[in-house]
């Protein structure tokens, strides 16, 4: 066997096929096993793809053992103190970092893609005041190709890369026009003068009866800089459930604005998408700091069905990089809030207990970044049904920077899972007086 093979070996016909390995930059070698069918008659069994690489990508690379996550190479931990969401965007989407002449033309084009096509606007009406925000998301980003059918021959370069800047541009004003419609308020236009993140929470809190200047001064730096933060650490994880939507979707040819609603909807499941809102819901079951270490007990109890939510990581086996990040500046915005909250308290007394624990320590159950996240948004007042949505936002780069380098490939297939079938063998269908 050569040492760039793996034999398998068929024990019921003594057949033995040499399987390539694979060699990516980083990371463990993947077997192709793309004839096992043809060769042996069998399929590999895999619920989840836990241990089966669907694609070849140069986006992103996790190593769960050491808590290292690289953006095309370049550490989270550089790119979070160094850069801006939208440097990030470009990264993802091109592959490297923008000079200045280069990103002031991204934001440009970005800027220039934000405005959402006043019909659009109309297509909220048809939604119940209350409707849950991701709800809305998934209905209006999948509309996008009915306002914006003219660029969608995927075979064309520059119009994927339009499609692509265009939802990234205009995901946070839908997003925003979600929870303002929810409360009634009218609509905020995007502004040119502001960069992201405040152009967001502008078009989130801004209150139309002030002044221009009134408004101007009113985008905490504090919130903006916390902000860019969590979109940055958010902005893509590799072949998570909804990157892998996103891809599923796209290798049928749908167009993309079809591939990002899908994978909003995936996002939105509470496993994926929703676990700093389940950060808040457990913050408020404990109540009050006295009673953490019977909830710090109920967590060990193998048989009590309370888990400690926003703690340890499903890919991250040693601590979440992402988290170490963002703690400090969940301290900074905590430090600042003009809103003191019992549960900022509470959190922060229970990542105190949580670190202290020799339980914990040993199990490696560090707080990952969906602890702190949800602190954040509630601190800057961020609806708890909107946590999601701010995912979404962040994520938008991920899944479009996905999409481009899906459709980009010219080995492409479309996706087609396999099955262990257990249900009933063949069967005669008996004629109905017979049955």
């Amino acid at each position: 066997m050569s040492k760039d093979t793996l034999t398998i070996t068929d024990n019921s016909t003594g057949n033995e096929v040499e399987y390539p390995l694979l060699k990516g930059t980083l990371g463990n070698p993947t077997v192709d096993v793309r004839t096992l069918k043809n060769d042996l008659g069998y399929f590999t069994f895999d619920p989840g793809f836990v241990s089966t690489a669907s694609c070849k990508s140069a986006i992103t690379y996790i190593d769960g053992e050491q808590g290292i996550l690289l953006y095309r190479g370049y550490p989270i931990e550089e790119l979070a103190e160094n850069c801006s969401f939208l440097e990030v965007a470009y990264l993802l989407i091109h592959g490297d970092l923008p000079n200045e002449q280069e990103l002031n033309h991204f934001k440009f084009e970005i800027d220039d893609r934000a405005v959402l096509h006043e019909s659009l606007r109309v297509f909220f009406d048809g939604f119940h005041y209350d409707a849950h925000p991701m709800a809305m998301m998934v209905g209006v980003v999948g509309s996008l190709s009915a306002f914006y059918h003219s660029d969608l021959d995927i075979s064309d370069p520059d119009n994927r890369y339009i499609c692509a800047t265009r939802m990234i541009a205009k995901i946070p004003a839908i997003a925003a026009a979600c929870y303002r419609h929810s409360i009634g308020a009218p609509f905020v236009y995007p502004r040119v003068d502001l960069d992201y993140c405040e152009n967001f929470l502008n078009m989130m809190f801004s209150r139309p009866e002030k002044r221009f200047l009134e408004q101007a001064r009113s985008i905490d730096e504090t919130a903006v800089k916390a902000l860019n933060l969590l979109f940055i650490l958010h902005a893509d994880h590799e072949q998570n459930a909804s990157t892998s939507t996103v891809r599923l979707a796209g290798s049928t040819g749908a167009n993309p604005y079809a591939c990002i609603a899908a994978g909003i909807a995936a996002l939105w499941g509470p496993a994926h998408g929703g676990a700093n809102e389940a950060v808040l819901s457990m913050l408020k079951e404990i109540g009050t700091v006295e009673r953490i270490p019977e909830y710090i007990a109920k967590a060990k109890d193998k048989d009590d069905p309370f888990r400690l939510m926003g703690f340890g990581h499903r890919v991250y086996k040693n601590f979440d990089p992402r988290a170490t990040i963002i703690r400090q500046t969940c301290h900074e915005v905590l430090r600042q809030s003009c809103q003191p909250d019992p549960l900022f308290d509470l959190a922060m007394a229970l990542e105190e207990y949580a670190l202290q624990d020799d339980y914990f320590i040993e199990k490696k159950l560090y707080p990952n970044v969906d602890f702190y996240s949800g602190i954040i948004y509630k601190a800057l007042g961020i609806p708890v049904d909107m946590f999601t949505v701010m995912f979404a936002i962040a994520r938008t780069a991920g899944w479009v920077a996905h999409w481009l380098e899906m459709t980009g490939d010219t080995g492409n297939v479309i996706g087609r899972p396999r099955q262990l079938y257990v249900g009933p063998s063949q069967r005669e269908v008996m004629p109905l007086h017979r049955r």
